[in-house]
């Protein structure tokens, strides 16, 4: 995978001039992940064995990203099962002698969740040391996809909707891919994390509502691009998108202008819409009131 810096920032390198600082991203998180279990792959696989030389890299870096990876296995774990999390078990299962360096590695490590998975870790007890494990999007909603299958989803997409929003709410899929490859994630080859990510965009998430993937009109041989999903809008936004992609590159979302205004209209187009909403309900309910008293005037 590509340096962190540039996996996300190569979709926005055509839509904005605009520089942005390098933070740990999906890239590395991918990584990450993929090394701790690369010793099975590559029994299996000739990209296991590539995995494991750059994960191996990436743990002599640093060596508290072997404990960052662990910890972050460890978590989606949990998550999974949705069981709590606690700062003993951190310490007892997965931090061990490194405990100084806990709030590091838990910093790190939540990071990861973040970006390669779409799931925030928040401390919900600090007295207790309870924290919950939060997905940015429930793709569970309607029942059709199993919770194991959630995260990996959850974090593709958040991805996705990126890099259509970067690209000016639609992308070819070229684009998409392009970022996706400097992850290390291929149309054309299972991933550890994501699966087969081709029928998770193609497939999977057009399907629930998420993405939608049309022709490109006119186009011989066909090409295909990426739109935003009913669902998408309807449970994410613009703005919380760009507060992703902030993160990601470790600034704030008013340090894309561009996009930032383009994140304020929307967010005021909602605000609209949720008002004309409650105003149609609030009428509604006083017509019916005004009726029933009416009603019950006329009986007696």
């Amino acid at each position: 995978p590509a340096p962190p810096s540039q996996t996300l920032s190569a979709a926005a390198t055509s839509s904005s001039p605009q520089a942005a600082k390098g933070r740990s991203s999906p890239a590395s998180a991918g990584a990450a992940v993929s090394c701790a279990n690369s010793d099975e792959s590559a029994k299996s696989q000739d990209e296991g064995s590539q995995q494991s030389s750059k994960g191996t890299e990436f743990s002599r870096r640093d060596p508290l990203n072997k404990k960052v990876v662990l910890l972050v296995q460890f978590l989606l774990q949990k998550y999974q099962k949705k069981e709590p999390v606690t700062r003993a078990d951190m310490l007892k299962y997965v931090i061990k002698k490194y405990k100084y360096h806990f709030s590091e590695i838990l910093k790190r490590a939540s990071e990861h969740m973040e970006l390669a998975f779409g799931i925030d870790v928040k401390e919900v007890d600090p007295i207790r040391h309870c924290y919950a494990l939060l997905s940015k999007l429930d793709l569970s909603v309607d029942g059709t996809m199993r919770e194991e299958e959630n995260t990996p989803k959850t974090g593709i997409l958040m991805i996705v909707l990126g890099v259509i929003f970067m690209k000016g709410n639609c992308a070819r899929e070229e684009e998409v891919w392009e970022v996706l490859n400097l992850m290390g994630v291929y149309s054309d080859k299972k991933h550890f994390i994501y699966g087969e990510p081709k029928k998770i965009i193609t497939e999977d998430l057009v399907q629930l509502k998420y993405l939608e993937y049309r022709q490109v009109p006119n186009s011989d041989p066909p090409r295909y691009e990426f739109l935003w999903g009913p669902r998408a809008h309807a449970e994410t936004s613009k703005m919380r998108v760009l507060e992703f992609l902030a993160r990601v590159h470790d600034t704030v979302p008013s340090a894309f202008p561009a996009w930032y205004e383009e994140a304020l209209r929307d967010e005021e187009e909602r605000a609209r819409a949720r008002a004309a909403a409650r105003a149609r309900i609030t009428a509604m309910a006083s017509a019916r009131a005004r009726a029933v008293a009416s009603s019950s005037s006329h009986t007696k």
